[in-house]
Protein backbone atom coordinates (compact mmCIF):
# COMPACT_ATOMS: atom_id res chain seq x y z
CA UNK A 1 0.00 0.00 0.00
CA UNK A 2 1.06 3.52 -0.76
CA UNK A 3 2.48 5.14 2.59
CA UNK A 4 0.43 8.59 2.08
CA UNK A 5 -2.97 8.49 1.77
CA UNK A 6 -3.59 11.57 0.05
CA UNK A 7 -1.36 10.31 -2.38
CA UNK A 8 -3.58 8.15 -3.01
CA UNK A 9 -6.93 10.09 -3.53
CA UNK A 10 -4.58 12.75 -5.42
CA UNK A 11 -4.68 15.54 -3.08
CA UNK A 12 -2.42 17.77 -0.54
CA UNK A 13 -2.36 17.74 3.51
CA UNK A 14 -5.19 20.02 4.35
CA UNK A 15 -7.72 19.46 1.88
CA UNK A 16 -10.73 19.77 3.01
CA UNK A 17 -13.58 17.29 3.70
CA UNK A 18 -15.72 18.40 0.63
CA UNK A 19 -12.46 17.96 -1.71
CA UNK A 20 -11.59 14.19 0.06
CA UNK A 21 -14.79 13.19 -0.44
CA UNK A 22 -15.03 14.43 -4.12
CA UNK A 23 -11.66 12.86 -4.79
CA UNK A 24 -12.68 9.45 -3.74
CA UNK A 25 -16.01 9.49 -5.58
CA UNK A 26 -14.47 10.18 -8.90
CA UNK A 27 -11.55 8.07 -8.64
CA UNK A 28 -13.80 4.86 -7.04
CA UNK A 29 -15.88 5.14 -10.02
CA UNK A 30 -13.14 5.18 -12.76
CA UNK A 31 -11.85 2.31 -10.87
CA UNK A 32 -14.87 0.27 -9.93
CA UNK A 33 -14.40 -3.46 -9.93
CA UNK A 34 -18.48 -3.59 -11.47
CA UNK A 35 -17.01 -1.35 -14.67
CA UNK A 36 -13.53 -3.06 -15.25
CA UNK A 37 -14.92 -6.39 -14.99
CA UNK A 38 -11.84 -9.04 -14.74
CA UNK A 39 -9.17 -5.99 -14.08
CA UNK A 40 -7.01 -7.12 -11.13
CA UNK A 41 -5.02 -3.71 -11.25
CA UNK A 42 -8.46 -1.91 -11.27
CA UNK A 43 -9.68 -4.17 -8.27
CA UNK A 44 -6.07 -3.31 -6.27
CA UNK A 45 -6.46 0.11 -7.09
CA UNK A 46 -10.23 0.60 -6.16
CA UNK A 47 -9.35 -1.33 -2.72
CA UNK A 48 -6.48 1.77 -1.69
CA UNK A 49 -8.77 4.97 -2.72
CA UNK A 50 -11.36 2.43 -0.68
CA UNK A 51 -9.00 1.83 1.99
CA UNK A 52 -7.71 5.48 2.15
CA UNK A 53 -11.06 7.04 2.11
CA UNK A 54 -12.42 5.16 5.21
CA UNK A 55 -9.21 7.17 7.13
CA UNK A 56 -9.93 10.38 5.96
CA UNK A 57 -13.12 10.27 5.25
CA UNK A 58 -13.98 9.75 8.80
CA UNK A 59 -12.52 13.20 10.60
CA UNK A 60 -12.02 11.19 14.08
CA UNK A 61 -9.14 8.38 11.95
CA UNK A 62 -8.03 11.92 9.21
CA UNK A 63 -7.41 13.74 12.57
CA UNK A 64 -5.30 10.59 13.81
CA UNK A 65 -3.72 9.99 10.82
CA UNK A 66 -2.44 13.08 10.41
CA UNK A 67 -0.99 13.87 13.85
CA UNK A 68 1.18 10.78 13.18
CA UNK A 69 -0.98 8.33 15.68
CA UNK A 70 -2.15 5.94 13.24
CA UNK A 71 -0.59 4.76 10.00
CA UNK A 72 -2.23 3.99 6.51
CA UNK A 73 -3.40 1.22 7.65
CA UNK A 74 -5.35 2.79 10.60
CA UNK A 75 -2.59 0.86 13.00
CA UNK A 76 -0.79 2.82 16.14
CA UNK A 77 2.63 3.76 14.54
CA UNK A 78 5.35 2.00 16.67
CA UNK A 79 6.88 4.82 18.34
CA UNK A 80 2.74 5.74 19.79
CA UNK A 81 2.30 2.13 20.43
CA UNK A 82 5.10 1.91 22.63
CA UNK A 83 4.56 5.23 24.53
CA UNK A 84 0.81 4.54 25.19
CA UNK A 85 1.16 1.01 25.99
CA UNK A 86 0.20 -0.89 22.78
CA UNK A 87 0.97 -4.87 21.72
CA UNK A 88 2.84 -5.04 18.48
CA UNK A 89 -0.15 -5.38 16.69
CA UNK A 90 -1.55 -2.14 17.37
CA UNK A 91 -5.00 -1.24 18.20
CA UNK A 92 -6.52 -2.61 14.73
CA UNK A 93 -5.11 -5.90 14.77
CA UNK A 94 -3.02 -7.00 11.80
CA UNK A 95 -2.00 -4.70 8.57
CA UNK A 96 -4.75 -6.17 6.24
CA UNK A 97 -7.77 -5.25 9.18
CA UNK A 98 -8.31 -2.35 7.23
CA UNK A 99 -9.22 -4.12 4.11
CA UNK A 100 -11.05 -6.28 6.07
CA UNK A 101 -13.12 -3.69 7.31
CA UNK A 102 -13.60 -1.61 4.31
CA UNK A 103 -14.36 -4.66 2.23
CA UNK A 104 -16.54 -7.59 4.34
CA UNK A 105 -15.19 -9.28 1.05
CA UNK A 106 -15.85 -12.48 0.00
CA UNK A 107 -14.31 -14.58 -2.94
CA UNK A 108 -14.77 -17.74 -4.59
CA UNK A 109 -16.44 -18.44 -7.75
CA UNK A 110 -15.70 -17.83 -11.27
CA UNK A 111 -12.93 -14.83 -11.18
CA UNK A 112 -12.40 -14.83 -7.28
CA UNK A 113 -14.96 -11.38 -7.35
CA UNK A 114 -15.41 -9.60 -3.62
CA UNK A 115 -18.21 -8.42 -2.08
CA UNK A 116 -18.31 -4.82 -0.53
CA UNK A 117 -20.41 -2.72 1.31
CA UNK A 118 -20.54 1.14 0.33
CA UNK A 119 -19.13 3.37 1.69
CA UNK A 120 -20.76 6.05 4.12
CA UNK A 121 -20.79 9.42 3.10
CA UNK A 122 -20.33 12.43 6.03
CA UNK A 123 -21.76 15.76 5.75
CA UNK A 124 -22.35 18.48 7.69
CA UNK A 125 -25.46 19.98 8.02
CA UNK A 126 -26.32 23.59 9.72
CA UNK A 127 -29.74 24.06 11.18
CA UNK A 128 -31.01 26.98 13.15
CA UNK A 129 -31.49 26.95 16.76
CA UNK A 130 -35.26 26.92 16.96
CA UNK A 131 -35.62 23.98 14.70
CA UNK A 132 -32.76 21.82 16.69
CA UNK A 133 -34.90 22.14 20.11
CA UNK A 134 -38.51 21.71 17.74
CA UNK A 135 -37.75 19.23 15.47
CA UNK A 136 -38.24 19.63 11.87
CA UNK A 137 -38.69 17.94 8.26
CA UNK A 138 -36.41 19.34 5.53
CA UNK A 139 -35.36 18.47 2.00
CA UNK A 140 -31.61 18.92 1.80
CA UNK A 141 -29.28 19.37 -1.02
CA UNK A 142 -25.91 17.56 -0.80
CA UNK A 143 -22.40 18.84 -2.26
CA UNK A 144 -22.70 16.63 -5.11
CA UNK A 145 -26.13 17.47 -6.04
CA UNK A 146 -28.52 15.17 -4.56
CA UNK A 147 -31.28 16.13 -2.99
CA UNK A 148 -32.57 14.03 0.52
CA UNK A 149 -35.52 14.32 2.81
CA UNK A 150 -34.29 15.00 6.20
CA UNK A 151 -36.24 13.94 9.83
CA UNK A 152 -34.50 15.96 12.42
CA UNK A 153 -35.90 14.69 15.82
CA UNK A 154 -36.91 17.41 18.44
CA UNK A 155 -33.79 18.11 21.19
CA UNK A 156 -31.24 17.43 18.76
CA UNK A 157 -27.79 19.17 19.31
CA UNK A 158 -24.51 19.81 17.90
CA UNK A 159 -22.33 16.52 16.93
CA UNK A 160 -26.17 14.46 16.66
CA UNK A 161 -25.63 12.11 13.51
CA UNK A 162 -27.98 11.05 11.45
CA UNK A 163 -27.86 8.03 9.52
CA UNK A 164 -29.87 7.10 6.52
CA UNK A 165 -29.73 3.90 5.20
CA UNK A 166 -29.10 3.00 1.97
CA UNK A 167 -28.65 6.48 1.10
CA UNK A 168 -24.36 6.07 0.57
CA UNK A 169 -22.05 4.67 -2.13
CA UNK A 170 -23.21 1.53 -3.74
CA UNK A 171 -21.79 -2.09 -2.79
CA UNK A 172 -19.77 -4.09 -5.12
CA UNK A 173 -20.37 -7.34 -6.14
CA UNK A 174 -23.89 -7.59 -4.68
CA UNK A 175 -22.25 -5.94 -1.96
CA UNK A 176 -24.80 -3.60 0.80
CA UNK A 177 -25.23 0.35 -0.19
CA UNK A 178 -23.43 2.07 2.41
CA UNK A 179 -25.17 5.10 4.31
CA UNK A 180 -25.53 8.79 4.13
CA UNK A 181 -24.52 10.08 7.91
CA UNK A 182 -25.39 13.55 8.47
CA UNK A 183 -23.49 15.37 11.52
CA UNK A 184 -25.76 18.29 12.76
CA UNK A 185 -24.40 21.67 13.55
CA UNK A 186 -26.64 24.36 15.48
CA UNK A 187 -26.33 27.74 14.38
CA UNK A 188 -26.32 30.18 17.96
CA UNK A 189 -29.58 32.03 18.74
CA UNK A 190 -29.39 35.41 19.83
CA UNK A 191 -31.39 35.50 23.04
CA UNK A 192 -31.67 31.46 23.96
CA UNK A 193 -28.79 29.72 25.15
CA UNK A 194 -29.04 26.04 25.64
CA UNK A 195 -27.24 24.26 28.66
CA UNK A 196 -28.41 20.34 28.04
CA UNK A 197 -32.03 20.57 28.29
CA UNK A 198 -32.66 23.59 29.93
CA UNK A 199 -32.64 27.19 28.10
CA UNK A 200 -31.45 29.89 29.30
CA UNK A 201 -32.75 33.94 28.73
CA UNK A 202 -31.35 37.11 30.15
CA UNK A 203 -34.36 39.33 30.13
CA UNK A 204 -34.67 43.08 30.44
CA UNK A 205 -37.23 44.51 33.11
CA UNK A 206 -37.96 48.65 33.91
CA UNK A 207 -37.13 49.91 37.20
CA UNK A 208 -40.62 50.11 38.25
CA UNK A 209 -41.29 46.17 36.88
CA UNK A 210 -38.84 45.44 39.17
CA UNK A 211 -39.49 47.90 41.85
CA UNK A 212 -43.21 46.77 42.17
CA UNK A 213 -43.67 43.87 40.59
CA UNK A 214 -45.17 43.24 37.17
CA UNK A 215 -46.42 40.61 34.63
CA UNK A 216 -44.49 40.73 31.36
CA UNK A 217 -44.60 39.11 28.56
CA UNK A 218 -40.95 36.44 27.54
CA UNK A 219 -40.30 34.51 24.28
CA UNK A 220 -39.77 30.66 24.59
CA UNK A 221 -38.52 28.11 21.96
CA UNK A 222 -42.77 27.36 21.75
CA UNK A 223 -43.87 30.71 21.49
CA UNK A 224 -44.42 33.88 24.17
CA UNK A 225 -45.72 33.11 27.53
CA UNK A 226 -46.85 35.45 30.62
CA UNK A 227 -44.23 35.55 32.82
CA UNK A 228 -44.92 37.11 36.70
CA UNK A 229 -42.07 39.06 37.86
CA UNK A 230 -42.43 39.51 42.04
CA UNK A 231 -41.92 42.76 43.47
CA UNK A 232 -38.11 43.78 44.59
CA UNK A 233 -36.73 41.96 41.67
CA UNK A 234 -33.07 42.28 41.42
CA UNK A 235 -30.59 41.62 38.54
CA UNK A 236 -29.45 38.40 38.42
CA UNK A 237 -32.61 36.97 39.98
CA UNK A 238 -33.52 33.79 37.91
CA UNK A 239 -37.24 32.53 37.23
CA UNK A 240 -38.15 29.37 35.86
CA UNK A 241 -40.65 27.88 33.43
CA UNK A 242 -41.28 24.26 33.84
CA UNK A 243 -41.18 22.43 31.05
CA UNK A 244 -40.41 25.18 28.49
CA UNK A 245 -36.64 23.79 27.96
CA UNK A 246 -35.56 21.37 24.79
CA UNK A 247 -36.89 18.04 24.87
CA UNK A 248 -34.80 15.04 25.95
CA UNK A 249 -33.90 12.39 22.97
CA UNK A 250 -34.18 9.58 25.05
CA UNK A 251 -37.02 10.36 27.27
CA UNK A 252 -39.17 13.17 25.14
CA UNK A 253 -38.85 14.82 28.93
CA UNK A 254 -38.59 18.78 28.24
CA UNK A 255 -36.56 20.46 30.25
CA UNK A 256 -36.56 23.84 31.77
CA UNK A 257 -36.36 27.52 30.69
CA UNK A 258 -34.35 29.65 33.18
CA UNK A 259 -35.05 33.25 32.70
CA UNK A 260 -32.37 35.79 34.48
CA UNK A 261 -34.01 39.24 35.51
CA UNK A 262 -31.61 42.16 33.84
CA UNK A 263 -33.01 46.20 35.06
CA UNK A 264 -32.46 47.85 32.06
CA UNK A 265 -32.43 51.51 32.72
CA UNK A 266 -34.10 54.15 30.19
CA UNK A 267 -32.24 56.31 27.97
CA UNK A 268 -32.23 58.85 29.65
CA UNK A 269 -33.50 59.53 33.14
CA UNK A 270 -35.83 61.97 33.66
CA UNK A 271 -36.03 65.21 36.62
CA UNK A 272 -38.69 63.09 38.01
CA UNK A 273 -37.05 60.37 38.64
CA UNK A 274 -33.78 61.71 39.63
CA UNK A 275 -35.10 63.93 42.09
CA UNK A 276 -36.91 60.78 43.76
CA UNK A 277 -33.66 59.27 43.80
CA UNK A 278 -32.45 62.09 45.54
CA UNK A 279 -34.98 61.97 48.04
CA UNK A 280 -34.54 58.12 48.36
CA UNK A 281 -30.67 58.23 49.01
CA UNK A 282 -31.21 61.02 51.89
CA UNK A 283 -33.87 58.76 53.71
CA UNK A 284 -32.18 55.21 53.45
CA UNK A 285 -29.44 53.66 54.45
CA UNK A 286 -29.63 50.40 52.03
CA UNK A 287 -26.04 49.62 51.07
CA UNK A 288 -25.72 46.58 48.87
CA UNK A 289 -21.93 46.55 49.08
CA UNK A 290 -21.97 46.13 52.84
CA UNK A 291 -21.06 41.70 52.66
CA UNK A 292 -17.44 43.43 51.07
CA UNK A 293 -16.33 45.28 53.37
CA UNK A 294 -14.44 42.72 54.96
CA UNK A 295 -13.00 41.33 51.81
Amino acid sequence: MDKDLYTILGLKRGASDDEVRQAYRKLAKQHHPDKNPGDKAAEEKFKKISAAFAILGSPEKRKRYDSGEIDETGQARQAYAADHGYGGGGPYGDYADIFGDVFGRTRGGAGGRFQMRGMDFRYTLEVDFLEAVNGLKKRVKLPEGDELDVTVPAGVDTGYTLRLKGKGEPGVGGGPVGDALIELKVRPHPYFERQGDDIHLELPVTLYEAVLGAKVEAPTITGRVTLTIPKSATTGQTLRLRGKGAPNLQTKIAGDQLVKLKIAMPPKVDEALMAFMERWREEQEYDPRIKLRDA
